[in-house]
């Protein structure tokens, strides 16, 4: 586990300006091994990330494989649950772009973002839960009540943890209100290629990992290669 970025915190503030959408939350590069550009692992990534980018609109997600060998190359791209497909598009496209830029000729990266996530390696992972690479964001307001709050966090997300394991889309979305005429919003989503109960323990073990990142404080996420769980104190998802 990249244990450096464990003990990352990105501070996030409430208010999102229109630009956040479209720009990467974060990115590993993964796997340090080179390809060159004249290499059969170029041609197959780039084949990767135009088939990803035209099948990933159609339901939200994608996974194929490309290539043979030592050159094989496996993807997936997953965007949102609420996500439209023109947006899906959109953020599928910047970010084998951010990918490129971000992590050139590297065998395996994976970046985030708030609409997506896109994901290759010259190793297969497809079904396998990704508990490397894993980065926290924190609202850096804090709640009044830490204890009451903490357990409200944990009502709302383990309920939507079970909810997303039990749907074809591994996603769930839900609300909670509080005193003083407060909601609380969760969302929990997986990857597809995860399995019902695989994708409840990925998302039950983020949920357990808030504490150590966002205990008392107004909103936070625990965000993974296969799955992430976020919660504010205000909508997050689209209307």
């Amino acid at each position: 586990m990249h244990s450096i970025f464990l003990n990352l915190l990105l501070f996030f503030i409430s208010f999102q300006g229109a630009n956040s959408i479209m720009s990467p939350l974060f990115r590993f590069c993964f796997n340090h091994e080179n390809y060159s550009d004249s290499s059969p692992y170029a041609t197959n990534l780039n084949q990767l990330f135009d088939l990803l980018h035209t099948k990933v609109p159609l339901n939200g997600f994608a996974l194929d494989s490309i290539g043979q060998g030592m050159d094989k190359v496996n993807g997936l791209a997953l965007c949102r649950g609420d996500v439209n497909a023109t947006n899906c598009m959109s953020c599928v496209n910047d970010a084998t772009k951010k990918l490129q830029e971000r992590c050139p000729k590297k065998k395996g990266a994976i970046v985030w973002y708030d609409y997506c996530l896109l994901k290759y390696s010259n190793e297969y992972f497809f079904g396998e839960s990704d508990e490397k690479n894993k980065f926290y964001m924190v609202n850096i307001y804090d709640v009044d009540d830490p204890a009451t709050f903490n357990a409200k966090v944990n009502e709302l997300l383990s309920g939507l943890s079970y909810n997303a394991s039990q749907t074809p889309m591994l996603y769930a979305v839900g609300e909670l209100q509080l005193e003083k005429a407060k909601t609380l919003y969760g969302l929990a989503q997986c990857t597809r290629d995860l399995f019902g109960p695989s994708c409840k323990k990925c998302l039950d073990d983020a949920i357990s990992e808030l504490p150590d990142c966002c205990d008392g404080k107004e909103g936070g996420r625990v965000v993974g290669g296969s799955c992430y769980v976020r919660y504010e104190l205000y909508p997050i998802v689209e209307a």
